[in-house]
């Protein structure tokens, strides 16, 4: 069986064209065929006619045929067209863009593979007696782009939450960054004060053995105290990065809301409850001054 390289949906929906053109094709065919048959019925009663006479006649014969061949291949043209707007509404919906190549439509062997396709469907017997079932195209509703932005919204609620649970995360970071460079600095005065107070007590071996211990934890609380300030530095670089990122998602949040606030009041169902309730502030405005006419305020 010839194929065309369309899934089973789309080829049965080919299908169905093909059998909408076929019978168009045919009943304009009878036509043709019913306007020779009146000529032969209106004209051909005589046995023997002049050159002027055989001119007419074919002359009125070819007429008939050019106008039904010329309304044909209108409707025919205006058909297509409206079968391309069915297809690129539905595209338009989800803001798709197809595009057409006006040049493969005299594609020879395109076009024979579409004749051969034509004849393996509507030449089976199992075919012909079967009727597809012609789905009717889903109707678009105003709510297709406010679908769209509905779920822009919701992913960018989303990202919000991970940025923030991230800045907290940083900032929990930071401030333990903090307190642990608070801590080594006291423990820095504690060993200071406790040198002295050997300094005073014990000898000179001993306050250079604490010297050095000294000497020693200084040094590891410096190389530490560096490393803290490098991370001290990435998590400050992180957390601003971090505000930028929500601040960045709270703009295309709030752009986005607007932008869905846009579309529902340009929706039919918006602009009907406003002329309501424009109706409803009029009729309340009359019965107020009605009430005033007949009881006037003190």
């Amino acid at each position: 069986m010839a194929e065309l390289g369309l899934n089973d949906h789309h080829q049965n929906e080919v299908i169905n064209y093909i059998r909408f053109a076929r019978s168009k094709r045919a009943l304009r065919l009878k036509t043709i065929d019913s306007c020779f048959q009146d000529l032969k019925d209106s004209r051909l009663v005589e046995e023997t006619f002049t050159v002027d006479e055989v001119s007419d006649m074919l002359h009125g014969l070819q007429a008939v045929v050019h106008s039904e061949m010329e309304l044909e291949l209108i409707n025919t043209a205006h058909t297509n067209v409206l079968l391309l707007r069915q297809l690129f509404t539905q595209a338009e919906k989800w803001y798709l863009k197809l595009q057409t190549d006006i040049s493969e439509l005299e594609n020879r062997e395109l076009l024979q593979q579409v004749a051969e396709f034509e004849k393996a469907e509507f030449t089976s017997s199992k075919k012909s007696n079967t009727e597809l079932i012609k789905p009717k195209l889903a109707p678009l509703c105003e709510g297709g782009s406010s679908e769209l932005l509905n779920r822009e919204i919701a992913r960018l609620s989303e990202e919000n939450e991970k940025l923030k649970a991230r800045l907290k995360t940083v900032e929990a970071q930071a401030t333990s960054a903090l307190d642990e460079k608070t801590r080594f600095e006291r423990a820095m005065k504690d060993l200071q004060k406790i040198q002295d107070a050997h300094k005073e007590k014990q000898g000179m071996q001993e306050v250079e053995t604490l010297e050095k211990t000294l000497a020693d934890l200084k040094t590891e609380f410096e190389k530490t105290l560096d490393e803290r300030k490098s991370n001290q530095k990435c998590m400050e670089e992180n957390l601003i990065r971090s505000k930028h990122d929500l601040l960045k998602v709270q703009e295309q949040l709030s752009l986005a809301e607007k932008e869905l606030e846009m579309k529902f009041q340009q929706t039919t169902a918006y602009r009907n409850m406003k002329d309501i309730l424009n109706k409803k502030n009029d009729l309340i405005k009359d019965l107020r001054k009605k009430l005033l006419k007949y009881e006037p305020d003190d």
